[in-house]
Parts: C-alpha cells; structure tokens; sequence
C-alpha cells in the first residue's frame, strides 16, 4: 500500500458546487470587530471571491467608521443600535456573528427578522436553552443557520475524515485531542476580556479551545457523544469565574473512546489523533491558523507523512458558506450539530462536579 500516495491525495474544496465568478458574492455584515475579527476574518473576507464584508458593526461608532474606511469592499460602519434598527440593511445579504458568546441570540433574532443568514462563531451561545433558542429563531424566520466550524473545511481534517470512512485505520478505536495556548499573553492580562467572564462566555477553556477536539473529534468518526466525564481547573488568579484547564473523556457509539485537553495557561499546542484496529491517522498541528497542517499516516509497516499546503482557514469557511447560499446546497454544521456540543460540554461540566460519567442528553 503507497501510503504516501494517499496522504498526498488532497480534499481541498471538494465541497464546491458552484464557480466563484458564476454567482455574485456574498455581502456580510460582520457583526463585532474584536482582534479575530481584524486580525483573522476581515483579511480573509477582503481576499475572496466568493464573499465581500460590506457592513461593520461595533459598539464603537468612529471604530466602526474608520474600520470600514480601512477595509476593502466596506460600505458602511454601524452600531449596534443601528444595526438593530435595521440600518443599510440593503447593504448586506447575511450576518457573521462574532461577538461574545453571551450576545449570539440578540445578532440572530435581527437578522432573522431582517431576512438575512447568518453564520454564528462557536460555540452557539454560553448555555444550550439559549442555543436552542438561537436555532428556533432561525429557522421559524425562514433564514440559513451555520456554526462556524472552521475545521470542518480544513482539507487536512476532511483527507483524515476520508481516510477514516474509506477504512485505512480500520474500525476506529480510540480518539485523543489537545488544544492549548497562553490565554493571558494573547490578551495582554486584561481583566475585562470577555472570555474570563463566565455570563458572556459561558465556560473557559472548555467553551472556548476545548471545543476544537471535541468537535473535530465528532466530525472525523460521523458520530455524537452518547456520555462523557471530565475535571477542570484553575491555578491562576485570572481564571477565578472561569476554567483553566479542563481534560475530559468522550464515550461515543460502538464504545469508541475520545481523551481531550484544552488549557489556556499551557504552551501553545494542538492536534488530534484516530486509532484504529488497522492503523491510525494523525494531524499535527491541529488547530491554530498560523501553523501549516501535517498528515500523518500510519497502517501496519508503513509510515507516511505530509505538510499540506497551508490556506487561509477563515476564507474557505466563508467561501464553503457562501458557494451553499448561492448554489442552493444544504448548509452544515448547522444549528442542530451545534447545539450537541452545548449539551456536551455541560455534561462535561456536570461530571466535573459529580465525579461521574453523565450521560449527553
């Protein structure tokens, strides 16, 4: 078996459905305008062809406007008053929300109101009742919901996934995942930041990094957790509303065995392994958009290994959004997939207390 042969074999946007120059693009209104969202999201929007961010959005008004006026293809830059109003609302053709977890639900019921679809940053909200909400409302307004998951559209992650389903592993076995990162550097130690407060957030490092495994673990076996258990924990003053860490266990069908670890006080780190009765499959790094992607392979003697070319992750993300709007195809991950991983982790937190395995409801 050429096994590098098939780690070199590539899934890079085989979810097209449409030409890029066949459809008009896609206008978003990009709702909150943080450090991902100049430093990640906007830079991806400007350089597509499949989308354009034509509307700013912020608490901020002269950061709004001046933002816009920094940013190709941005016609106007909102409040968030403003944009509640209903303000240039013939500007955009769906939102992109990537405000604090807590503020998800309010974005959607406008832009269901508005008729517009909506892509919404992970996770959904900070609790499940207000996720559930959040997909109602979507769908009782007629409007496309999708998480943003934008693992599910890195090539490396979808080659894995392939090689997984066709059988070269066998059948899985076993899944471990990790996602680490010195939280506090990145934000500079700012009390305020929003993701060490629990109500806007809703969990820490769970909620926010440890997602990632989880998640990514449920896409590449095609299975949701049936239970899970877990411990967090908190060494630094920081993180008094909120985990530090948190390492948790996944049970899924088939007695299937996911172990995953996520810290925001660790050195950054990432990947996600499958083992199977045959072979196992590996991408490391994993998660973090700056590193390229390497492939691992392994099945009986054979070893192959391969750094994939590198691409901008937010912009197939945006890109697979928009090539399902204007070519008619199902979206996924939807607000269902996304609402599984609420309950997941609050499992996860109810275990963390019970000192028990919970069942994933």
């Amino acid at each position: 078996m050429d096994l590098s042969a098939i780690v070199e074999e590539s899934c890079a946007r085989d979810w097209e459905t449409v030409e890029a120059d066949s459809v008009e693009p896609v206008r978003f209104a990009v709702i909150g305008l943080g450090w991902f969202t100049k430093g990640r999201a906007l830079p991806a929007l400007e350089s597509s062809e499949r989308c354009t961010p034509s509307v700013l959005v912020s608490s901020d008004r002269e950061k709004a406007t001046q933002l816009a006026a920094e940013t190709a293809g941005a016609q106007h830059g909102l409040t968030y008053e403003e944009f509640h109003d209903g303000e240039a609302s013939d500007a955009y053709d769906a939102v992109y929300i990537v405000t604090p977890n807590a503020l998800h639900l309010e974005y959607v019921e406008t832009a269901a109101e508005l008729g517009k679809d909506v892509l919404c940053e992970k996770p959904m909200e900070r609790d499940s009742d207000r996720a559930a909400e959040l997909r109602d409302v979507a769908a009782d307004g007629g409007v496309e919901l999708m998480v943003a998951y934008r693992m599910q559209t890195e090539p490396a992650v979808r080659r894995a996934r392939d090689l997984i389903a066709s059988g070269y592993v066998g059948e899985p076995m076993s899944v471990t995942g990790d996602m680490s990162q010195r939280l506090l550097e990145r934000i500079d130690s700012d009390p305020d930041q929003w993701r060490l407060d629990k109500w806007l957030a809703g969990g820490g490092a769970l909620f926010d990094i440890g997602l990632y495994p989880l998640n990514t673990a449920r896409f590449l076996l095609d299975a949701d957790p049936v239970a899970v258990t877990g411990n967090v924990s908190s060494t630094h003053d920081a993180f008094d509303d909120v985990d530090e860490t948190v390492a948790y266990s996944v049970e899924f069908p088939e007695e299937v065995y996911a172990q995953c670890y996520a810290s925001h006080n660790a050195r950054q780190s990432s990947g996600i392994t499958v083992t199977g009765t045959e072979g196992q499959v590996r991408v490391e790094p994993a998660f973090f958009q700056d590193q390229p992607r390497k492939l691992h392979v392994s099945r009986g003697d054979g070893r192959a290994t391969v750094e994939l070319e590198k691409i901008d992750q937010m912009r197939e993300e945006f890109d697979y959004f928009a090539d399902r709007l204007r070519g008619g195809a199902s979206l996924y991950p939807d607000g269902d997939h996304g609402l599984v991983d609420m309950h997941a982790m609050e499992a996860i937190y109810e275990a963390a207390e019970s000192d028990r395995w919970v069942t994933v409801e």
